[in-house]
């Protein structure tokens, strides 16, 4: 009885063991509750020593004193397993011949090594015809071309929100959306320093061809992205979202020339868009 008491035991310890870790660490790495898991490993735990205890009573009852007949199904599937020949049969596989003493048995190939051997044929042969000849498998090439199409969609997603916008790659835009937004933009955080026409007041004239740090689209994003604290303009770029500069940008460009009333007298240097053909 002891034995298969240490046999049972030593059983439910394996089991109980890799499955409340089994459960700890799935359910941590999945995110879910704490109380949760440790309910599901209590009930584990409550389950295999109900089962455990089962079973001593049951071989308890036939006198398993040995645990023979619990672990008669083991050592059988063992057995199948490994096709091994027991060692008082060892006699019927031995080979008639010796080299210096060393004789040598005619075991066969143990059935898992066959299991194996052949498994790796077969998925070969499923891993040709998935992969090359019905070229639904995800080869070199079709992995590309799925990641490629995938960053396609990230970067329309990305470009629809304006974060890949800077000063570089801020685009004039003339269509009806944007410069709406823009005037918004400008009438809500501009007016109090440039006036409501661009005419400036704290700030300078919008509307002339004179900038004090160039103008055109790419410098005005600039100014109001990292503003010009020296002389009190702020930096907008933690209040607006690139797409919204962007806009207001668009909008400023609109102002020139609209000459309004009181414009304030032209400050900086005369600003020439410059062509492709004068850059060359």
């Amino acid at each position: 009885m002891k034995s298969i008491n240490k046999l049972l035991f030593g059983s439910f310890m394996v089991i109980l063991t890799g499955l409340n870790l089994f459960f700890f660490y799935s359910g941590v790495s999945e995110g879910h509750d704490l109380e949760k898991i440790l309910r599901t490993m209590l009930i584990v735990t409550l389950v295999l020593i109900t089962f455990i205890m089962w079973l001593a009573f049951i071989y308890s009852e036939k006198e398993d004193n040995n645990g023979e007949l619990f672990t008669a199904p083991f050592k059988k599937l063992l057995q199948k397993i490994s096709n091994s020949v027991p060692l008082e049969k060892e006699q019927e596989i031995l080979l008639h011949h010796d080299y210096d003493g060393i004789k040598e048995l005619d075991n066969r190939i143990p059935p898992w090594f066959n299991f194996l051997f052949y498994g790796t044929i077969a998925w070969g042969i499923i891993y040709m015809m998935v992969f090359h000849v019905f070229d639904n498998g995800q080869v070199q090439a079709n992995e590309y071309n799925s990641e490629m199409q995938q960053a396609a969609i990230e970067r329309q997603i990305l470009l629809k929100s304006g974060a890949l916008i800077s000063e570089e790659t801020v685009a004039v835009m003339t269509d009806a959306a944007t410069l709406s937004e823009g005037k918004d933009i400008y009438v809500k955080n501009c007016v109090s320093c440039h006036g409501s026409g661009g005419e400036g007041l704290v700030g300078p004239n919008l509307t002339d061809d004179y900038w004090i740090h160039g103008g055109g689209i790419k410098n005005i994003f600039k100014v109001i992205k990292f503003g010009v604290p020296a002389k009190g303009m702020i930096s907008w770029q933690t209040q607006l979202d690139p797409s919204k500069m962007q806009a207001v940008s668009n909008y400023i460009l609109t102002l020139h020339g609209t000459n309004p009333a009181n414009g304030k007298v032209p400050e900086g240097e005369k600003w020439v868009e410059q062509t492709n053909a004068q850059v060359e």
